[in-house]
């Protein structure tokens, strides 16, 4: 099993493929398995790297470890261990807060970050603020499912509706054995907040992708945070929600592919 000893902790991770190095940052619900439809496509052309972040599925966290405030310095671990000097970055949800906060700490060793389903989770003022607390209420009390998957996918595909679930549920056993202290900072806030004025260092290329349906981070939201970018742009994908990799793989591998090919990045897209 491919463990990296960084940062205090063994750090679950695998690649395939080889060329450019490609990242991909899960979120909440998933973990490194999450990627599948991901994997072999971008392998064609990359060398693509999934982990688990601590706490999730195979990357056991330490007792009393930091949690989510460490997201940040296990990437630059990894990325270390792996002696990989530049990357391009997909986040997805959660995982924004990764590749967010390494793109502001090391902008120099990001190529292109794709934030997918994510603002990365920035102190945020004005108008993105009060819509992002709107957004917060509007989703109270809904299932996992509900939160994360459109109702589209949840009726015309059950059985990838409960895939989803299932591999949601590699988490449970790493987070069980960690306590109640630990889960604490691993679901809590980061200790490192960003802030709307740390978003100037970001000056790569990004791509938003959101989800028409997307009841967590709706276009809404996405649109305003990506107007705080020096570099930034938008791509809306109608009749779908959260997991748009999950739910729409064939559009999400084209769009972020096509993304990378116009940054120069990688090989023909089909």
């Amino acid at each position: 099993m491919p463990l990296a000893k960084v940062n205090g902790f063994e750090m679950y991770y695998e690649t395939m493929g080889e060329g450019p190095p490609l990242v991909l940052a899960h979120g909440v619900g998933g973990n490194h398995a999450i990627w599948w439809q991901q994997v072999k496509y971008f392998a064609q052309w990359y060398q693509v790297i999934t982990f688990d972040h601590r706490g999730f599925a195979l990357s056991v966290d330490v007792e009393g470890g930091p949690g989510r405030a460490a997201f940040v310095d296990d990437l630059e671990g990894l990325l270390d261990y792996l002696k990989l000097d530049k990357v391009s970055l997909i986040a997805q949800s959660m995982g924004g807060r990764t590749c967010l906060g390494f793109a502001v700490h090391s902008p120099e060793r990001v190529n292109a970050l794709v934030m997918a389903a994510t603002t990365g989770f920035f102190e945020a003022t004005g108008a993105l603020a009060a819509q992002q607390e709107l957004t917060r209420k509007a989703t109270d009390g809904l299932s996992q499912a509900e939160r994360v998957l459109s109702p589209s996918y949840r009726e015309r595909d059950p059985v990838g509706t409960e895939l989803y679930l299932k591999i949601s549920g590699f988490n449970a056993s790493t987070q069980a054995r960690l306590g109640g202290a630990t889960m604490a900072s691993v679901s809590g806030p980061s200790t490192a907040a960003l802030t709307e004025a740390d978003l100037a260092r970001v000056t790569m290329p990004v791509r938003f992708i959101g989800g028409e349906d997307d009841v967590l981070q709706p276009p809404t939201v996405l649109g305003l945070a990506c107007k705080l970018f020096p570099n930034a742009s938008l791509i809306e994908v109608p009749q779908c929600g959260h997991s748009m990799y999950f739910e729409k793989p064939d559009v999400f591998n084209f769009l972020v592919h096509r993304f990378l090919k116009d940054c120069g990045i990688g090989g023909p897209a089909d």
